[in-house]
């Protein structure tokens, strides 16, 4: 099984050996920083699709350096943009005036629907989050926030208040005037596939949580449009649409997290919350912004934006000239290379392989996801839907012998993350499906 061809000869490695930098690791950084696979691969090169370890042997990026790289690794437009910036000035704070945040700002709230208009930058999803949650609570002078169960907003304690997956928590006091609505999942839900009204009957617990769970007056509601760490699950139609009508009924403001699907990753449009037909308030952003840099946004409307200006918000790197600069040239890019139809077509082209590997394997028990933003739920029994955690771990593995990076993620670590850069091509989908396809022979 080979990987298509590729006209990308890396650079000889001369660095430390796996061994030498994983002892390093072991000495010099936090025990808490896991690595992938049994024997962990060092990677050292990246072009495109593509990753490179220390041998020179290629990969096949299926999870975009989790969801990060959006237009391919050192894509020559952005890194040129982001070397001339280098080169121009690295660091300058928003307490001066530079043309490369006020552009940016004005390029992607061109991307933006509605009024919504005004941009903050900062430098991660997490730190995205707590911003938009803490305007939320300024906004509407309420405190009571609402997320959703298998959720997942970051790592800071504001964060983590919002994200419900115990693995990701700390016993720090992280969790006043957060509650957490039941999880709209088609799959493992009360409400199925089959069921039209299930968007609505799901979202009747956000109205739920209103009434006996906060104050009833609530500062916000935020979802991701899909979820990305809990495996890829896909809203029910009308959801997003009743439950935030539900929050802005009791005076509350709709907060969408697109980290993960936002910038046209799910083929059909720009914004995840898209798909869903409605416009939040407030939209948070990160990872695929900036193809790797540490880079992030807050978009809101100008009335939205007042509350927090009575008190002074100030970033030092957020509206970096360098990251700014980059998360231009990624803009250009998902334009000009039609990455946004690419996901639609290669997603296609890969859930369709994976249906067809379901009629093989009875492993699958779940196919779910729009655009390159997919995931496969591994089951032992697809009548009881006892999660294959362990048969997961073994295909992961396998993959990766075979020259595919994929992730893995949902509650029980049983559903294969597929999320590779959005320049993907239908060869590289189809050896995509070829090795998940023996890995999955490989654990019966």
């Amino acid at each position: 099984m080979q990987l298509p061809p590729c006209s990308f000869t890396p650079k000889p490695y001369t660095g430390p050996s796996p061994e030498e930098v994983l002892a390093l690791r072991k000495a010099h950084l936090s025990p808490a920083i896991f690595h992938y696979y049994k024997n962990p691969i060092m990677i050292v090169q990246g072009k495109g699709q593509y990753l490179f370890d220390h041998t020179g042997r290629r990969y096949l990026d299926g999870i975009g350096g989790i969801v990060t790289v959006s237009v391919g690794h050192c894509h020559p437009e952005v890194t040129a943009a982001a070397n001339t910036q280098n080169e121009t000035i690295v660091h300058t704070t928003t307490l001066y005036l530079n043309p490369q945040v006020a552009l940016f700002a004005k390029e992607l709230a061109a991307k933006m629907p509605g009024d919504l208009k005004v941009c903050y930058f900062v430098n991660s999803g997490s730190e995205a989050n707590d911003l938009a949650v803490t305007m939320a609570r300024a906004a509407t002078g309420s405190y009571d926030v609402i997320a959703l169960r298998n959720g997942y907003h970051g790592g800071s304690p504001g964060a983590m208040a919002l994200t419900s997956h115990h693995t990701w928590k700390f016993n720090v006091p992280h969790s006043y005037g957060v509650q957490h609505a039941i999880m709209p999942d088609l799959y493992r839900g009360a409400h199925g596939a089959s069921d039209a009204d299930a968007g609505r009957k799901y979202a009747s617990d956000v109205k739920s949580l209103i009434q006996f769970g906060t104050s009833g007056q609530p500062a916000g509601f935020i979802a991701e449009t899909i979820q990305g760490v809990g495996g890829a699950v896909v809203m029910p139609d009308g959801y997003l649409r009743h439950a935030y009508e539900h929050v802005r009924a009791a005076g509350g403001l709709c907060i969408a997290d697109e980290v993960q699907s936002g910038f046209g990753r799910t083929g059909t449009h720009f914004w995840g919350f898209e798909t869903q037909g409605v416009i939040p308030d407030i939209v948070t952003m990160a990872k695929g912004i900036g193809n790797g840099c540490p880079l992030a946004a807050v978009v809101t409307t100008p009335a939205i934006a007042k509350s927090i200006a009575n008190r002074i918000h100030f970033n030092t790197f957020g509206g970096n000239p360098v990251s700014c600069a980059q998360g231009r040239a990624v803009l250009r890019v998902i334009e000009s290379e039609g990455l946004q139809a690419n996901c639609l077509k290669i997603g296609a082209q890969l859930k369709d392989g994976f249906v067809a590997l379901a009629k093989k394997h009875t492993l699958i028990g779940d196919i779910r996801g729009l655009g390159l933003m997919l995931g496969v739920e591994l089951v032992k029994d697809r009548v009881a839907k006892e999660p294959a955690s362990a048969e997961c771990a073994a295909v992961f593995e396998k993959c990766k012998d075979l020259g595919l990076l994929i992730g893995k993620g949902g509650l029980a670590g049983n559903t294969l993350r597929i999320k590779p850069p959005m320049c993907i091509t239908s060869a590289d989908a189809d050896f995509l499906i070829a090795v998940l396809d023996q890995a999955l022979e490989s654990v019966k």
